[in-house]
């Protein structure tokens, strides 16, 4: 829905002329937005992160993300108006990120990151255990750490439970959306007990859980100190940066789909029951509401690019890469080993067929690998009966660029809408807002929120052009074991069909 700026109907909790605060833990950077209860942005701040890469292992050290934090919150809050009252906030992190506090929460070691890879045994004794994880979610990992720091009064902490810590001066409840990849069972509403018992995890490890939008505390004076966050400000649960993009598209009726193209590449949707998978590689959130929100996570994305082009600029680039659609070369673009979604192959590999004239046609075939993994996504799900017939929303740092968002639109068959803002802190802000109001629907909170900047429509005859190349894609991932073949049969026999509204 595109917003018109009015902001007719308001909670009561929300306020008029009360700005609202999202905080976005991400892989490169911390972000944070300052907005009103219409979408007008009032102030923005970010601050660089950096991390370790070993291989699988993937790592970043816990403490820098609030030294961000504080340096990302002052820059969006210079801008305020003075006297601005500061309605609630709530934070994202990456999903799957986890690490061990002690019972002071300070962390007793690094942080694994969403695509830490180290925990594979792990991952198979839980689903030996009758847990559906996938070898990079945080229960392995977290398992794996109690193996390397085991020890009493251990507390299993999320990427964002840290910095609410922080905030509110004590370890809170976990959301339940980050607790997913900790084997919360969110249809039960509890953690499987039995199960954590067998893989050997004492039950005061994990810890408790509350629906997001539920108030945790407040800004504490030392924080605020800190921060420049005004003391006495709500903090909220939040949910993980997947689903806070997918609140900043405004994504959540059923059969919308949003997805965020940034390191790498997430698909979240809306549905009334949950998305049943059974190699669990489509997994689902529960909404604020309690609808669901199914989705899953492809290791491809825009991280490739900046592994093979590190000093780029992707403006100059997208110009000479026009030349090449599609290209003749084929580029499967991993940003790390292993791939989550829309197949589960932790061998799998990033490759690249055929030898590109020049950096442009690599550049292309990066571009076009990113929008075919899309499309075999899209498949997917259609495969398992996901409901796609709403609109397609593009978040994330890729929906920047208006070629790839052309290309990709022309590669999917589909429309695409594109938000003014892109930015999971924005999901964020309106999960506060939410929050404060304690009443109505999330997505009358986000419709009032987010602006659609403008709607990408598939150029006529461009979606046949990249169906031979994409084809090859299915068939190189199908024909390596990675892809299984019902999959692969099913994504052909979409490929000369309408797919616009499906």
């Amino acid at each position: 829905m595109v917003n018109d700026g009015a902001g007719e109907g308001e909670g009561e909790g929300e306020g008029k002329g009360e700005g609202w605060l999202g905080v976005d833990l991400g892989t490169q950077s911390v972000r944070v937005l300052l907005v009103t209860a219409d979408g007008t942005v009032l102030g923005s701040g970010s601050a660089p992160l950096t991390g370790r890469r070993d291989g699988v292992r993937h790592e970043q050290d816990p403490l820098l993300w609030w030294a961000a934090l504080c340096d990302a919150s002052r820059a969006a809050l210079r801008t305020a108006p003075p006297g601005l009252p500061i309605g609630g906030l709530a934070v994202c992190g990456t999903s799957g990120t986890v690490l061990l506090t002690d019972g002071s929460g300070r962390p007793v070691g690094p942080a694994l990151m969403y695509d830490d890879g180290r925990a594979k045994a792990q991952a198979a004794r839980a689903r030996e255990a009758g847990l559906a994880v996938q070898d990079t979610w945080a229960l392995p990992k977290a398992l794996w750490l109690l193996g390397e720091y085991g020890g009493a009064s251990l507390r299993l902490t999320h990427q964002p439970d840290l910095i609410v810590s922080r905030l509110t001066g004590e370890p809170p409840p976990a959301d339940s959306s980050h607790a997913l990849k900790t084997g919360y069972d969110l249809e039960r509403d509890r953690w499987p007990e039995a199960a954590l018992a067998e893989l050997g995890a004492p039950g005061d490890l994990f810890p408790d859980v509350v629906r997001p939008g539920t108030r945790l505390g407040e800004v504490g004076r030392r924080a605020a100190d800190a921060t420049g966050i005004p003391a006495g400000t709500p903090v909220f649960a939040g949910m993980t940066d997947g689903c806070a993009a997918q609140i900043a598209s405004g994504a959540l009726r059923p059969g919308s789909w949003n997805s965020v193209l940034g390191t790498t590449l997430v698909l979240k949707g809306a549905a009334r029951d949950p998305v049943r998978d059974p190699t669990g590689v489509v997994y689902n959130h529960r909404a604020p509401d309690g609808t669901w929100l199914p989705g899953g996570a492809s290791s491809v994305g825009a991280g490739a690019l900046a592994a093979h082009f590190p000093e780029a600029d992707p403006a100059e680039m997208d110009a000479p890469a026009m030349a090449f659609e599609p290209s003749r070369v084929i580029a499967y673009p991993l940003v790390s080993p292993g791939e989550r979604f829309p197949f589960r192959a932790p061998r799998a590999t990033p490759f690249v067929l055929g030898d590109p004239a020049e950096d442009a046609e690599l550049w292309a075939a990066l571009l076009q690998g990113v929008g075919f993994t899309e499309r075999l996504c899209l498949d997917y799900l259609h495969h398992l009966g996901a409901p796609l017939d709403g609109p397609l929303t593009f978040t994330g740092g890729g929906a920047r660029s208006p070629y790839w968002n052309q290309l990709r639109a022309d590669i999917l068959g589909r429309p695409a809408r594109v938000p003014e803002q892109t930015e999971p802190a924005l999901g964020m802000a309106a999960l506060a807002a939410y929050g404060a109001s304690g009443t109505g629907v999330l997505a009358d909170v986000t419709a009032r929120m987010v602006r659609v900047r403008t709607v990408v429509e598939p150029r006529p005859g461009r979606t046949a052009v990249f169906a031979e190349p994409y084809a090859r894609l299915v068939d190189a991932l199908r024909d390596r074991g990675w892809l299984p073949g019902p999959v692969a049969a099913h994504a052909h026999g979409r490929l000369n069909r309408d797919t616009s509204a499906s």
